[in-house]
């Protein structure tokens, strides 16, 4: 393993257009629970309250479980040593952007600047009439569902529910920095989840070497990964900073 880690930080030193994709796994160690397996949040909620088409007719009855899903959990979550690496990299020149299947604001608030949403992020709420956008620090969450201060239409996450598009920006600016990447290090995504998962597998078709952080086999490790780095987030992407940065 030592010298898996050697051999990552080596490519990444030397790279021109590094990138980062992460998923849900990346957040795991910040408290943040996963969706799928034994232990995900879809087996103690219903998935139709992500829904777009469900949430429009039911959303006083969705917005319960939304809050418990996502505000409860993440309002009490911090940035992780891996979310802490992945921004040191950028800051140093080593990394060119994060792609993320998360909403959950961790990069952002690791240092992370070139970050790219690509299922949108939970710390803003939208009016689907006005356009209004509220910080969800700024709503009563002892009020559901919370209302546009404006027209008081339930507001919605801004982030991408079942049966929406992706937001062009984030998807755009995710699969021209995969075309551009010569390494993209995959942190915490099992491959499932698509459109999101051709950003590694784009990368890698434009050339590029995919080093994968994972605690099990994905997907990415036999149709795309050359460099299989098993265990937690935190514990291999410090390794790799420590190699990268000596200390």
């Amino acid at each position: 393993m030592d010298e898996k880690i050697r051999r990552a930080a080596r490519i990444l030193r030397e790279a021109r257009h590094a990138i980062a994709f992460t998923g849900a796994g990346i957040s795991v160690e910040s408290g943040v629970p996963a969706f799928r397996g034994a232990q995900g949040l879809w087996t103690k909620y219903d998935p139709k309250v992500l829904e777009i088409h469900y949430f429009l007719e039911n959303g006083e009855e969705c917005w319960p479980s939304i809050k418990e899903i996502f505000y409860d959990h993440f309002g009490k979550a911090e940035p992780n040593a891996a979310h802490r690496a992945l921004a040191r990299m950028e800051q140093a020149d080593r990394l060119k952007c994060v792609v993320t299947q998360n909403i959950d604001n961790l990069h952002q608030r690791a240092g992370s600047r070139a970050v790219y949403e690509f299922h949108g992020n939970s710390s803003r709420l939208l009016c689907l009439r006005c356009g209004a956008v509220v910080a969800a620090g700024q709503v009563d969450w002892n009020d559901l569902p919370p209302r546009c201060p404006g027209d008081r239409s339930i507001l919605k996450p801004d982030f991408v529910f079942f049966g929406e598009a992706i937001p062009a920006p984030a998807a755009e600016g995710a699969f021209e920095n995969a075309d551009r990447s010569d390494v993209c290090l995959v942190i915490g995504s099992t491959g499932e989840v698509t459109p999101a998962a051709y950003v590694p597998i784009r990368a890698k078709a434009k050339g590029a070497c995919i080093i994968e952080v994972n605690p099990e086999e994905s997907r990415f490790t036999a149709e795309v990964t050359d460099i299989f780095l098993q265990g937690k987030a935190g514990e291999v992407l410090r390794a790799i900073e420590r190699e990268l940065f000596g200390d």
